[in-house]
């Protein structure tokens, strides 16, 4: 009789920065905690590896050559492959502005220069399991909508709607609850999570083109409390 050992394949990480001393200590790092690294030095080549590859988890400095993060983080959102692929901004710079732009096309998490590797695997491990607790394969039907969780999109009236990760994921918290009002501190930190700092008006955002990609009537406003899913659609 043949003895079996299963193995577990290793989560795999993309590491996109233009500085190779960066580079090289977070693959270090990373390969000690048995991830399997790969690395990029601009976006371009950063989006043709990840095609590759298939990463659980991206880490974009923001500031490369050719194409910034902001933009490979967009372009690597509109694609299905990409939509629920954890993505991390890694960056020297502190401006609001940057932080706001990159929650607002679907970064899950963002951290400044100088680096503390073990803080920051900290945060990959915490992310890494938060986004595999949620992968069930269900469907969620409001109304005409199916949210169809296993192909992470929403299908209306037999049309497929593609949603961005973070829009997909509030969509998701909100039905998950059908008769409760979420506060905006609660949407915060379970779709962002409690350690990151977000500006006011990211979730505005998210309600407004969530709104307009399956209906405005789908998503009730709750003036100073919050968001729920218009009770309408369960009766």
């Amino acid at each position: 009789m043949r003895n079996f050992e299963l193995i577990m394949k290793a989560d795999k990480i993309l590491i996109v920065d233009d500085e190779p001393d960066i580079l090289e200590i977070l693959k270090y790092n990373f390969e000690k905690e048995k991830y399997d690294v790969t690395t990029a030095c601009n976006g371009k080549e950063a989006i043709e590896l990840a095609k590759k590859t298939n990463p659980d988890l991206i880490i974009l400095d923001v500031m490369m050559p050719e194409l910034d993060g902001i933009e490979t983080c967009r372009l690597l959102r509109e694609m299905p492959a990409f939509s629920s692929t954890i993505i991390i901004f890694l960056t020297a710079r502190n401006e609001d502005y940057s932080e706001i732009a990159g929650f607002n096309i679907g970064a899950d998490d963002y951290v400044t220069k100088p680096i503390r590797p073990r803080t920051l695997i900290a945060r990959i491990k915490a992310l890494l399991k938060r986004n595999k607790t949620a992968k069930i394969n269900s469907d969620v039907r409001i109304g005409n909508l199916i949210i169809s969780i296993e192909k992470r999109l929403v299908i209306k009236n037999n049309l497929e709607i593609f949603l961005p990760k973070k829009e997909f994921e509030l969509l998701l918290l909100l039905a998950s609850k059908p008769e409760k009002v979420f506060s905006r501190e609660e949407i915060y930190n379970n779709i962002w999570g409690s350690s990151v700092i977000v500006g006011d008006r990211t979730l505005d955002v998210h309600i407004r083109k969530l709104r307009k990609k399956i209906g405005e009537e789908y998503i009730r406003t709750s003036k100073g409390i919050g968001y729920s899913i218009n009770s309408k659609f369960y009766k």
